[in-house]
């Protein structure tokens, strides 16, 4: 039985880790840093910003200016309004889905709060948002799904996850829940989505058309 799905945003509700991946690349490259969005993927996806933003000092020994982040956080949000697309059947999931449901990202809440509007599901989504700063540690340590299930009075056991990122993931599996990898982002399209032991999910799936599959019970009746 499932009494709570929790979605993740970034990469499972709205197409924007690509976005994200390409603007970090780009803004490290003017301080002479050189990744890739294969680095990307495999250090920094599902992280929340300042943990990011710590891995990049410790590994490169970067002192990252102070205007680095309010530069990088408008030219993302413009790159957004521009290209930011919804998941398609995202919308009619959130729609049909009977069970009660809540967004859990470890992006920041004005960034979250934006990037909702922009895709058409601020309204949707309403005040059943939940972000890494309301919590000390940020995926892949459980905190925000005990958080968002402790908020939405759900035992953890009886709530499903809809992750994109390996440590979505295992945060997911930390916290006793059920765990879904959503694979059909554009960021991971041609990677080797092979998750190791801590991180497997219960069920893979490529497009919201396919959601209700498993699970006809989460449906709202007609």
């Amino acid at each position: 039985m499932i009494d709570l799905v929790i979605f993740d945003c970034d990469g499972v509700l709205i197409d924007s880790e690509i976005i994200s991946a390409q603007m970090l690349v780009e803004e490290l490259a003017k301080l002479q840093v050189r990744i890739d969005l294969d680095y990307v993927a495999r250090h920094f996806l599902g992280r929340s910003y300042p943990t990011v933003m710590n891995q990049i000092r410790d590994a490169f020994g970067l002192d990252l200016p102070e205007s680095f982040e309010a530069q990088y956080r408008a030219r993302l949000l413009d790159a957004f309004e521009a290209d930011l697309e919804v998941m398609p059947g995202v919308a009619e999931v959130l729609d049909q889905i009977a069970t009660p449901w809540c967004v859990a990202t470890s992006s920041s809440r004005p960034r979250a709060e934006r990037s909702l509007a922009i895709a058409g599901l601020a309204e949707r989504v309403g005040d059943r948002l939940f972000t890494a700063s309301q919590v000390t540690h940020g995926k892949p340590a459980p905190d925000l799904f005990q958080l968002a299930a402790r908020e939405m009075g759900a035992e953890p056991a009886r709530c499903l996850v809809i992750e994109d990122s390996l440590n979505g993931l295992r945060a997911g599996r930390a916290a006793g829940m059920k765990v879904w990898r959503f694979t059909g982002g554009s960021h991971l399209a041609g990677r080797d989505l092979t998750a190791p032991e801590e991180a497997r999910p219960d069920h893979e799936f490529a497009s919201f058309a396919d959601f209700f599959h498993s699970v006809p019970d989460l449906r709202r009746k007609s």
